[in-house]
């Protein structure tokens, strides 16, 4: 009997169809990955699995079964005790799913209480047991943690003792991976596929990324526009590919951007030039009666990025990078070294310096148009433009990126994911800087849209002269958008070079480790057709 059984699924939202007969299966033991580009139906299906849709404006049809009972049968009160029960869920972000005024242990014994009734005596115990099976040992990190003194593969290791905690018969996995570094990424697909196993659990995960799917699914779906387009066994959708769609979303995740050559003067002054950078925190008092010690998050980093150039930073959470990031932005003092722009201190080189973050929504005030969103760098310049003016400068910058002028007049939330980084990247480009820093920028994109925007980035750099700093943990993103990649790790660069060099052939044993644990698409044919799919996406 099949864990979770999805038949005829349909499903209308304020009258407009979501869903469209959507059908899956998931059998005890087995993971089963759904994938597909943003607004495909991927979470709305789990959504649904879950019931946890809009009242009132969803009308749905079809059948979902769990275990062979159909849960449409159930009313809310059971569902509530299904969810978290029999069915766990691990979000996206633990950061927002997590309570951050309660501890670890309290968190996950509340939903062993509210599931079995325990004492909370025998919550706590159970808590303690299943935080030690996600790899929290109790050494290390006892129950009164707060969530913010952990790590984000810490946060997602709470998240999935939460899912468990009542070894349900089904995990639903919506993006759990996506903000994580790769070796923190393997680590928390290795402990999925364990729990899986050890369980007899089924695991459904929803993800964009194809190389994730490649290695660790069982069976793929491929979802378009509320439907189901092609699934079966994983390894046989990736060798044949049969619908268009398929091919395109594949095309897109093995895309490189077009790099045009800029020449590089080496004799002229760097644009960025970083020297012997140190960057340290007090770390708490363990005793009143000892000097507290301090944290090197940056050790001695020294580097140098030239006019055009795009330039990678890649290592594991915690490596040091946004610190290094936010000293180059002028965000922060350093206790030793320097850092100038074209000969200046990064808090006097006013516009010349912009910064790309990875959730443009969140770095958006949403009470603002677009217009006023894109135009805020202007308060750095003496005498900022106003009027007409103004608006011929944010209507060019939009049309720079892609967009259209009657953007200027809406707001954020009426555009798509990739479109608000369009416009984030809009805001960076308004006061034509030297050098844009890119964190994380497209992580949390699906494959197609990535594409796209590593393609405006590589024509950027080339009609403006742009010089990047691309920080991601993704390395076939660094790999297809960089010149030049630097390895950082506890602080320090390791490894520097042309990327084809560094990521081709890597020289330290760390670059190694971090290019073995990144998930890779595996090796096909030439698929015919996919470009025009690709195109209308």
């Amino acid at each position: 009997m099949s864990v979770l059984r999805v038949e005829g699924l349909d499903l209308e939202v304020s009258g407009a169809p979501i869903l469209r007969k959507v059908g899956l299966t998931v059998d005890p033991g087995e993971i089963v990955a759904i994938t597909g580009e943003s607004g495909s139906g991927k979470s709305m299906t789990a959504l649904a699995v879950m019931r946890l849709l809009p009242s009132g404006i969803t009308r749905t049809a079809g059948d979902i079964a769990l275990e062979g009972q159909s849960l449409t049968a159930f009313s809310e009160k059971e569902m509530c005790q299904i969810r978290g029960g029999r069915i766990g869920m691990i979000f996206q972000e633990p950061m927002t799913a997590l309570n951050p005024v309660q501890t670890i242990g309290d968190q996950v014994a509340e939903t062993v209480r509210l599931h079995s009734g325990a004492s909370r005596r025998a919550a706590f115990a159970r808590a303690r047991e299943v935080l030690n099976r996600v790899g929290l040992d109790e050494d290390r990190f006892p129950l009164s943690r707060y969530p913010h003194e952990l790590s984000g593969g810490q946060r997602q290791r709470v998240m999935i003792a939460l899912a468990i905690a009542e070894r349900p018969a089904l995990l639903i996995a919506d993006e759990p991976t996506t903000a994580l570094d790769v070796t923190t990424q393997a680590q928390i697909l290795d402990l999925l596929k364990s729990l899986v196993s050890e369980y007899g659990m089924g695991l459904l995960i929803i993800t964009h990324d194809l190389a994730v799917v490649a290695e660790f699914a069982d069976r793929l779906v491929v979802m378009n526009d509320g439907q189901v387009v092609e699934s079966g066994p994983t390894a046989d959708v990736i060798a044949h590919q049969r619908h268009p769609y398929t091919k395109a979303l594949f095309e897109a995740s093995g895309h490189q951007a077009h790099l045009p050559p800029i020449p590089i003067r080496r004799s002229q002054r760097p644009l960025l030039d970083v020297r012997d950078v140190v960057r340290s925190y007090p770390k708490p008092r363990e005793s009143l009666f000892k000097r507290p010690s301090r944290l090197v998050a940056v050790d001695g980093v020294s580097f140098s990025i030239h006019a055009g150039e795009r330039v990678g930073l890649v290592g594991e959470s915690g490596c040091g990078k946004s610190t290094l990031t936010r000293a180059i932005l002028g965000l922060e003092p350093v206790q030793a070294g320097s850092i100038r722009v074209d000969g200046i201190p990064p808090d006097r080189a006013h516009g010349r310096v912009q910064v790309v973050f990875q959730d443009p929504y969140g770095s958006f005030n949403p009470r603002h148009k677009v217009s006023r969103l894109v135009s805020e760098p202007f308060h750095l310049l003496d005498t900022p433009p106003t009027g007409a003016e103004r608006d011929r400068l944010v209507g060019e910058t939009l049309e720079a990126v892609g967009l259209t002028r009657d953007a200027a007049d809406r707001y954020i939330h009426q555009f798509s994911g990739g479109q608000r980084q369009r416009i984030a990247i809009a805001r960076a480009l308004i006061l034509r800087p030297d050098l844009i820093v890119l964190d994380e920028a497209v992580s949390a994109l699906d494959v197609s849209v990535r594409a796209k925007i590593l393609d405006l980035l590589a024509g950027l750099s080339a009609r403006f002269q742009l010089a990047y700093l691309f920080i991601s943990h993704d390395l076939s993103v660094v790999r297809s958008i960089t010149d030049r990649v630097m390895v950082m790790r506890a602080g320090q660069i390791v490894e520097e070079g042309p990327t084809s060099d560094v990521l081709g052939t890597p020289k330290h044993s760390y670059t190694r480790a971090l290019i073995a644990a990144a998930p890779k698409l595996p090796e096909r044919k030439e698929q015919e057709g996919s470009a025009d799919v690709l195109e209308r996406l």
